[in-house]
Formats: structure tokens, C-alpha cells, sequence
């Protein structure tokens, strides 16, 4: 199997967990009507060119408009797709290209001593709100608006494992585990603002390191949404895999790239 579709099976296990997939013959729909803007729970997916871009892109509008979501794809293989993005033009979708690195952890675990300020806990019922109130407070996962309900129904998901970091007794920084067969996934790596640039980060990604070798899965990944964040990761242990161009397309709202940078 090569690496995009280890990407694409890992990535498609992991939306099939907080939002509804709807299988069609040029590839998905994912939509949560309960999240109408949770990007990533409302989208086609396409990864092969079809055989009708126009009958796909009008199929798609239609599905959403029906429900009140704003229409959008993310295409994967985009070197395949331009056909299809010049047909996105015609129809008035905004577009823009993201740079999606993977990488794998190199397995390694550092001899480290964790600072005598730093402890780290599951997320449980009894510290789920301090947990949500860092999640929210991070504009990169879309703030409050997003994460409020999302981070809930992860938590719930047996799938998902998050945890919580403490610096001197101070909730400030999340990040989770999520688990398919026998590979890792980590996500939601986060701290709030007035705590970074401490190592934090550091504490919590050698700590997952450590309970994934304990649990015996196979590979434990990260997809960084950027480049810049690509190089923090790699100070981790965490060797790119691969690097693929993928499209984002929308028909109203903001691209992915603004949410990033506001």
C-alpha cells in the first residue's frame, strides 16, 4: 500500500469518527449538520479525476445547499485534478493549494527527565472542561465555534485518548491520541498562548511517545498543517514521509490559510 493511501485510510478512520460519510461513485461526501462549519466534517472528497466534473460539482452544491452548509471540496492527487479545478473556477469556488506534510515517529525514545513543574493526565469528566476551555481558546482549530462541539464528541469516541498538561498546577496545553488497528494518530497538539515557548510541547509529545511504545502500535503519525510546524515535529523524532499539494475549494467563508493566520 503506498503512502497516500496509508494517508487516506488513517485520515478517512479518523472523520468517520464526528461526522456522517457518504460513499459515491467519484469518491465521498462527510457532513454534520450539527457542525455546519467544521470544515473538515462538511466536504467532498476526491482523489480521482471523474468522468463528469460538472454533474460531481453540481451533485455536491445540491447536497449542501439542501442542508445550509457552504459547499467545498478537498482534493487529494491534485496533479491529476486540474481539469476538474479549472471546472471549480467556472462555478465560482474559491481555491487555494496546501502543502499537507506526513511524518512518522522514528520510534526512538529520549532519556529525558521531565521538569519537576510538568504533570500530565488523561482527560476524564472530572478536568473536561479545563481541557475544552484551552481547545476553544486556539484560533488554529477554529476556536469556540468548532471545537466546543467537536472536542466533545471525541471525547466520547472510544478511538480517542486526550490528555491534559499541567505547568506548576495550571491546565495550559492538550493534545490526543487516536487509535485505528494498529496505527496512531496525533492531533490537537496545542498550548495556550501565555505558555508557550516554555518546552511544554516538548513534555507532552515525548509523553505520547512513550504511551504508544507501551501500547505496542505499529507507527504513530502527525499531519502537520504546515511547513513551519513540520520542522517542530522533526526536533521530535518525527521523519517526513512524504509531502503531498492538496486543493481546498469553497464556495463562500474563508480559506484554510486565513483561519491559520488570523
Amino acid at each position: 500500500m503506498n503512502l497516500l493511501q496509508n494517508f487516506l485510510d488513517l485520515d478517512i478512520a479518523y472523520l468517520d469518527t464526528f461526522t456522517k460519510r457518504l460513499n459515491t461513485s467519484w469518491g465521498y461526501i462527510f457532513y454534520n449538520e450539527n457542525q455546519p462549519k467544521y470544515y473538515d466534517a462538511n466536504h467532498a472528497h476526491l482523489h480521482e479525476a471523474p468522468e463528469n466534473p460538472k454533474a460531481v460539482i453540481e451533485e455536491v452544491i445540491h447536497f449542501y445547499n439542501e442542508k445550509n452548509i457552504t459547499p467545498r471540496f478537498y482534493l487529494y492527487n491534485l496533479e491529476k485534478l486540474s481539469l476538474f479545478v479549472k471546472e471549480l473556477d467556472a462555478y465560482k469556488f474559491g481555491f487555494e493549494e496546501l502543502v499537507s506534510p506526513i511524518q512518522i515517529w522514528n520510534k526512538e525514545i529520549k532519556d529525558r527527565k521531565r521538569s519537576n513543574l510538568v504533570t500530565i493526565e488523561k482527560v476524564t469528566e472530572e478536568n473536561f472542561n479545563e481541557a475544552l476551555e484551552i481547545e476553544c481558546s486556539i484560533k488554529e482549530f477554529g476556536g469556540r465555534e468548532v471545537r466546543e462541539k467537536a472536542f466533545a464528541e471525541e471525547f466520547k469516541h472510544p478511538a480517542f485518548t486526550h490528555y491534559l498538561l499541567r505547568c506548576d498546577g495550571i491546565a495550559c496545553a492538550t493534545a490526543c491520541l487516536f487509535e485505528h488497528r494498529d496505527q496512531v494518530r496525533m492531533e490537537s497538539v496545542a498550548t495556550i498562548e501565555e505558555f508557550r515557548g516554555k518546552g511544554l510541547i516538548g513534555e507532552l509529545i515525548y509523553f505520547l511517545q512513550a504511551e504508544v511504545k507501551k501500547s505496542g502500535k505499529e507507527d504513530l503519525w502527525v499531519f502537520p498543517i504546515n511547513e513551519k510546524i513540520e520542522k517542530v515535529y522533526a526536533k521530535y523524532g518525527f521523519n517526513t514521509a512524504g509531502k503531498f499539494v492538496t486543493g481546498h475549494a469553497f464556495l463562500g467563508g474563508k480559506s484554510i490559510k486565513e483561519i491559520q493566520e488570523s
